[in-house]
């Protein structure tokens, strides 16, 4: 399996993305957090993440065709909890292929237990509803899924750092079509010469595998049968 630290220049000798201001950020780091930065292909810079929980959620972000971009502590906002105003800035928002911005929260399930922090949830839930934003609490029994994960993971460094385009993969796949269901090491060695490997393309939803069982160069690739190319979603209930 490829090294999980990523090597090598990155559109030049810097990151050329979005450029992000977090709303909240972390001036004295303590307790046992382990903070860092991940090199987000989808927005072309480093993405801040607390956690390796939100580091599995990162992977996962990354690895969804139906996910066009993120960012990390987008915005704070107020809600009410009785008669007091809280503030609270979500961990994530997520801009789907839809259009849809999707507010998003990394929370280990045995946290959401305690009845506190259920109680601070489910007023900013029902805050979200009110006001019509889309919001998602993401655990990590959902995150966390093998051997989903370990797969997405693999795949994600497999694929190419700079993604080939949609008209690339279009020609590519026309061309190849009636060779699939194949494998991941003949659908490899069908792309080389075009210098694009079928690991971008499941990325890009254009082909598919399943997540069930480990990821290997004999699991069985195949085309896409609906339009909306969403061979996994990382949350069945959310939608995406």
């Amino acid at each position: 399996m490829p090294n999980h630290l990523w090597h090598g220049n990155w559109r030049g000798r810097a990151p050329d993305g979005d450029i992000h201001q977090r709303a909240r950020t972390i001036v004295r780091p303590t307790g046992g957090i382990v903070r860092g930065k991940f090199p987000s292909r989808k927005n072309g810079r480093m993405v801040h993440h607390e956690g390796l929980l939100e580091l599995d959620a990162i992977y996962l972000f990354e690895a969804s065709p139906l996910i066009v971009r993120f960012r990390e502590q987008p915005i704070t906002t107020q809600y009410p909890d009785g008669k007091r105003l809280r503030r609270y800035t979500p961990d994530f928002e997520l801009v789907l292929t839809t259009g849809e911005i999707v507010l998003v929260e990394i929370k280990p399930a045995r946290r959401l237990a305690s009845t506190d922090i259920r109680r601070t949830f489910n007023c900013i839930e029902e805050h979200m509803q009110r006001s019509s934003v889309r919001f998602a609490i993401l655990t990590d029994l959902v995150l966390r899924q093998e051997p989903r994960l370990t797969n997405l993971k693999w795949i994600y460094h497999c694929a190419a750092r700079v993604p080939p385009t949609q008209t690339a993969l279009d020609t590519l796949l026309s061309r190849h079509a009636h060779k699939f269901p194949t494998s991941i090491a003949t659908a490899s060695a069908l792309f080389a010469a075009a210098g694009i490997d079928p690991y971008s393309a499941l990325l890009a939803g254009r082909l598919q595998c399943k997540l069930d069982s480990a990821v290997e160069s004999n699991t069985t690739l195949t085309l896409p049968t609906e339009e909306h190319h969403d061979w996994f979603r990382i949350s069945e209930e959310y939608g995406f």
